[in-house]
């Protein structure tokens, strides 16, 4: 693309700021997200007794609006990106409690809301938002002793994890709890607050394990191989050994026909049987591509608003692809977790483009020395 550095509309200047190589990344995630589609989810519509490209058709519908939405929020300030990330987080968080009331039940879980016909997991979005939030907390919270960040920052945690863990989506709130941990950490918090807030953690873990059924069930199927919760896992395992280094090409997968969330959960694994391990391994390369300089670029940062909010984006986001392909690889318990661009799954899609058009809007180059948290009161950054 030829954009002259000597033009000065919005589009240049975003041009010439961007990290272009982690747009290419995130690029490249969603255009394989689209070709995997036509892998994975046929054999799941077929049997619900549908078109054999219905999940194909609605990935491209939700892919879309999330491509608008991925370069659109990569023009917001991080002023704006902090406006945005308050709004979201009312309206999100607020959807996510009502879905514990009337939202639409699956597998014994209340995690969505049907809207006009479409399907929202309202968490989604609060996951971005909340990291936002958190970030502009802390900064303040260091920048100025007489406001109370790093208390609020632990309401704002409670506030989100309780209804996570009421709809129940240990998975989500585990995921949340870490990045939230690691941005924590981030801000300097002392030694002896990470171990008190490590001993926590693994308290919250055990008491997970103890007291919800759910979890006790995971674990357990974890560690027995054997068991019969484990039979997606297993058929995962076996699409990775039947499809070697270079798969057993597109279309061939037979694994995929007895995988019920080959489309969702479990589309790394098709990817496997049919494109082969480098495709996954190439997958994987991306994912880090995105992490590592998106990281580079927080560490590099001086403003402490935005570090700790590009961070904890990237960190969310790798932590996510992460979880997914452990899963996938039966490195850990089985969680309902997508993998991001790739599966299947409209909030998801769009969810997850916010947050990295979030994360490519605060790692644009800008001139040293700008600050971007001053304000006389903590909710004058937000107006």
């Amino acid at each position: 693309m030829m954009v002259s550095r000597a033009e000065t509309h919005a589009f240049a200047r975003w041009w010439w700021t961007i990290d272009r190589p982690m747009l290419a990344a995130l690029g490249a995630l969603m255009a394989l997200g689209l070709v995997l589609s036509f892998a994975a989810s046929p054999p799941v519509a077929e049997k619900l007794g549908l078109g054999s490209y219905h999940f194909v058709l609605r990935h491209v519908v939700f892919a879309v609006p999330a491509a608008i939405v991925l370069v659109a929020f990569s023009f917001l300030t991080p002023r704006q990106v902090r406006r945005v990330s308050l709004v979201l987080f009312v309206g999100a968080l607020a959807a996510m409690i009502l879905t514990l009331f009337a939202g639409v039940e699956v597998k014994g879980a209340r995690r969505w809301l049907s809207l006009a016909g479409l399907t929202v997991q309202p968490a989604e979005f609060v996951k971005p938002a909340f990291v936002v939030l958190t970030a502009f907390l802390l900064s303040e919270g260091a920048r100025r002793p007489d406001v109370p960040g790093r208390l609020l920052a632990v309401f704002l945690l409670a506030i989100v994890v309780a209804p996570l863990v009421a709809q129940p989506d240990f998975g989500q709130a585990m995921l949340v709890a870490m990045t939230w941990s690691a941005m924590i950490f981030l801000a300097g918090l002392q030694w002896r607050w990470v171990v008190a807030l490590g001993a926590l953690g693994v308290g919250g873990i055990v008491s997970a394990y103890l007291f919800l059924p759910h979890v006790t069930n995971r674990v357990n199927a974890f560690l027995d191989p054997d068991a019969s919760a484990n039979y997606q896992v297993n058929r995962s395992i076996e699409s990775f050994v039947r499809g070697s280094w270079f798969g057993e090409g597109p279309g061939e997968g037979v694994v995929k026909h007895r995988l019920p969330d080959s489309h969702t959960d479990f589309v790394f694994a098709v990817t496997a049987e049919e494109f082969g391990v480098v495709l996954c391994a190439i997958i994987a390369l991306l994912f880090a591509l995105v992490v590592l300089k998106g990281l580079a670029r927080a560490f590099g940062e001086r403003d402490a608003f935005v570090r700790l909010a590009l961070a904890g984006l990237i960190l969310l986001f790798g932590g996510q692809a992460l979880i997914n392909m452990a899963v996938n690889l039966q490195l850990m318990p089985a969680k309902g977790m997508t993998l991001p661009f790739i599966s299947y799954g409209g909030s998801s899609l769009v969810a997850v483009a916010m947050g990295m058009g979030f994360a490519l809007a605060l790692a644009r180059r800008r001139p040293r020395g700008v600050r971007f948290t001053v304000a006389r009161h903590p909710l004058e950054a937000f107006a």
